[in-house]
C-alpha cells in the first residue's frame, strides 16, 4: 500500500521524533506505567506509523465490505441498511413468568428473543429431579416439556421473531420443541427464524455444563446440521461460542484461536457424514465476548472474518460466499462486571457494546448492572437495552461502514491477532482437532493459564479495575433492588410437571422413547424421532435418560 522510499522517510521521522522528543520527555516526566499492555497482555506501541502495515494489501487483506474476505464487514451497507439484531438474554421462573419478560421487552423495542434456561434443563434434568432441588428457575427459565415451551412463547408469532436459545447438550430437544411450538402457531419448520448454540466443545473446554462423551455429542449436532439443512432452512444450527471460552478467562487471541478451532471440528464432522459444505456452511454462526480492551476486541472481530472466510475458501474449497461469511453475535462481558459500584458496570457496558458495533456484529446483548447481584430487573434491563438503542440512534455509529479501517494501529493489531491465532490453530490440527487437543487438556490448561495471569495483574494492581483495587469506596453500601425468584417457583413448577406426566398419552410416550432408543443404536438421524417423543409430550429428562442408556454420561478428566 505504500511505496518503500515513503516508508524509509517515515522510519527516519520516527527514529529523530523518538530522539528528540520522546526520550527527552520522558527523561524528565517518566511514563506512569513500565508495561503498556491489552487486556488480554499484547504489548501496545507507543505510536503506529505505516512502516508496521507496509505489506497490507487493501483488496487481499481488507476488501469491500460484503466482499472477501470481509475483514470490513459482511455486508456491502452494513447497518446503513439494517442496524443489528438487539438481544436481551432473559429467563428466570417459569415459562409464564419469561414470557412476560418477552413481551416486556419486545415493547421496549428489542428486536429479537435471547433465552437462557435453567440449569437442570442446561444438564438434562427435570425439574421434578433430586439434582433440580434448590435450582428450579434460578438462572434461567424452567423448561421440562413442550407444555412448558408453549407457554413459554405463548402470544409470540414465531415467524416474525427471531430467537436464539442458549443450550447445547440438549439442543436438539429444545429446537424439537420449538418446532413443534411453531406448528401449533401454524408456522412450518422452513419458516421459523432463530439459532441454537449448540456448541458442545466449549463446554468441555470452559462452561463445563456437558451430558455425552464428545462422540455421541458430535453426532447430535451433526444430525442437526443434516437435518435443518432440509427442513429448518432459516434457523442457524450453531452458535460457535468464543463467549464462555473468554468468561473462563482466556485471552483475546485464545478466544480467536479455540473458537475457530471449533468450529473447524465442526466443518471436518459434517463432510465425514457426507454432508456438502455449500449446503450447510451458510446455516452456521458465532458468538464472541465484547470485553473492555477497546481496540482489542474491534481488531478480534475484524481477524475473526477473514480467518473464517479464508479457511472457509482455502481449506474446505467452499464456493457458495454465504459460506465464507462469519456471522456473529456478541455479549458484553460478564466477567468484568463488579458487585462493587455496580452502576459503573453501565459505563463498562456501553463501551464494549461500541466496540461490537465498531467490529460490525450482526447481533448484541447487552449485559445489565446488577447481574453481578441476581438476574436483572426490569429497571436494570432496560438501560441495556436503552444502550443499544443510544448507540444506534443517537451517536452516528452505525452511519458509517468499519470506520477504523486504515488505522495503522487496528490494522496492525487485527494482522497481529490472526498471526498469533493461527499458531494454535496449527498446533490444534497437529493433535488431530479439537476433539483430540480437549482430549489432551491443551485449551483448558491454556485458559487457566491465562486467568491465572490475570489474576495475580488484579491482585498486584499491574491492571486496575475501577471501584475494586482503585477509587474504592470504603464503606460502599449498595443501594439497588434485585430480582428474586419466589420460593414456591420450583414447586409450581413440580406439581405441574407431574399433572403432565398423569394426564398425557403414556402408551405413546413410551413408545416413542423406546423408538428413540433403538434408532439411538443405528447410524440415523434422531431429530425426527425427538420430534415424535417431544410432540407426544416427554420430558427433556425422560428423552436425554432414554439416549444415556445409548450414549454414556462424559466424566470430567480433571485436568483444571
Amino acid at each position: 500500500m505504500f511505496d518503500s522510499k515513503k516508508i524509509e522517510e517515515i522510519l527516519k521521522t520516527k527514529d529523530t521524533w523518538t530522539q528528540d522528543e520522546l526520550l527527552t520527555l520522558l527523561k524528565k516526566r517518566p511514563a506512569i506505567k513500565k508495561r503498556f499492555t491489552t487486556i488480554s497482555d499484547m504489548e501496545v506501541p507507543i505510536i503506529s506509523t505505516p512502516a508496521d502495515i507496509k505489506d497490507l494489501d487493501y483488496n487481499k487483506d481488507l476488501g469491500m465490505p460484503g466482499q472477501y474476505p470481509f475483514t470490513r464487514g459482511v455486508q456491502p451497507s452494513m447497518y446503513r441498511g439494517r442496524l443489528w439484531t438487539m438481544r436481551q438474554f432473559a429467563g428466570f421462573g417459569t415459562a409464564e413468568d419469561t414470557n412476560k419478560r418477552f413481551k416486556f421487552l419486545l415493547e421496549q423495542g428489542q428486536t429479537g428473543l435471547s433465552t437462557a434456561f435453567h440449569f437442570p434443563t442446561l444438564m438434562g434434568y427435570d425439574s421434578d429431579h433430586e439434582r433440580s432441588i434448590g435450582e428450579v428457575g434460578k438462572v434461567g427459565v424452567a423448561i421440562d416439556s413442550l407444555a412448558d415451551m408453549e407457554a413459554l412463547f405463548d402470544g409470540i408469532p414465531l415467524d416474525k421473531v427471531s430467537t436464539s436459545m442458549t443450550i447445547n447438550g440438549p439442543a436438539s430437544i429444545l429446537l424439537a420443541m420449538y418446532i413443534a411450538v411453531a406448528e401449533k402457531q401454524g408456522v412450518s419448520a422452513d419458516k421459523i427464524m432463530g439459532t441454537t448454540q449448540n456448541d458442545i466443545l466449549k463446554e468441555y473446554i470452559a462452561q463445563k455444563s456437558w451430558i455425552f462423551p464428545p462422540e455421541p455429542s458430535m453426532r447430535l449436532i451433526t444430525d442437526m446440521f443434516e437435518y435443518c439443512t432440509t427442513n429448518v432452512p432459516k434457523w442457524n444450527t450453531i452458535s460457535i461460542s468464543g463467549y464462555h471460552i473468554r468468561e473462563a478467562g482466556s485471552t483475546a487471541i485464545q478466544e480467536l484461536a479455540f473458537t475457530i478451532a471449533d468450529g473447524i471440528e465442526y466443518v471436518e464432522y459434517a463432510l465425514k457424514r457426507g454432508l456438502n459444505i455449500d449446503d450447510f456452511a451458510p446455516r452456521l454462526s458465532f458468538f464472541f465476548d465484547a470485553h473492555s480492551d477497546f481496540f482489542e476486541e474491534i481488531a478480534k472481530f475484524r481477524a475473526a472474518r477473514r480467518m473464517w472466510a479464508r479457511i472457509m475458501k482455502e481449506r474446505f474449497k467452499a464456493k457458495n460466499k454465504k459460506s465464507l461469511l462469519m456471522r456473529f453475535h456478541t455479549q458484553t462481558a460478564g466477567v468484568s462486571l463488579t458487585a462493587q459500584q455496580p452502576e459503573n458496570n453501565i459505563v463498562r457496558i456501553a463501551m464494549q457494546a461500541l466496540s461490537a458495533v465498531m467490529g460490525g456484529t450482526q447481533s448484541l446483548h447487552t449485559n445489565s448492572m446488577d447481574e453481578t447481584l441476581a438476574l436483572p430487573t426490569e429497571k436494570a434491563v432496560t438501560i441495556a437495552l436503552r444502550t443499544q438503542q443510544i448507540l444506534a440512534e443517537e451517536t452516528g455509529v452505525a452511519n458509517m461502514i468499519d470506520p477504523l479501517a486504515g488505522s495503522y494501529f487496528i490494522e496492525e493489531l487485527t494482522n497481529k491477532m490472526e498471526k498469533e491465532a493461527l499458531i494454535y490453530i496449527h498446533k490444534i490440527d497437529k493433535m488431530g482437532g479439537m476433539v483430540k487437543a480437549i482430549d489432551k487438556g491443551f485449551p483448558q490448561l491454556e485458559i487457566g493459564n491465562a486467568a491465572y495471569q490475570y489474576q495475580r495483574q488484579i491482585e498486584t494492581k499491574e491492571r486496575i479495575q475501577v471501584g475494586v483495587n482503585k477509587y474504592v469506596n470504603k464503606n460502599e453500601k449498595i443501594d439497588m433492588s434485585i430480582l428474586k425468584i419466589d420460593p414456591e417457583t420450583e414447586k409450581k413448577q413440580i406439581t405441574s410437571l407431574k399433572k403432565l406426566k398423569k394426564e398425557r398419552n403414556n402408551e405413546l410416550v413410551n413408545k416413542n422413547l423406546f423408538t428413540l432408543k433403538e434408532k439411538a443404536n443405528t447410524s440415523e438421524n434422531l431429530m425426527p424421532f425427538i420430534i415424535d417423543a417431544v410432540k407426544s409430550y416427554a420430558s427433556l429428562g425422560e428423552i436425554i435418560s432414554t439416549l444415556k442408556e445409548v450414549f454414556g454420561e462424559h466424566q470430567d478428566p480433571g485436568y483444571l
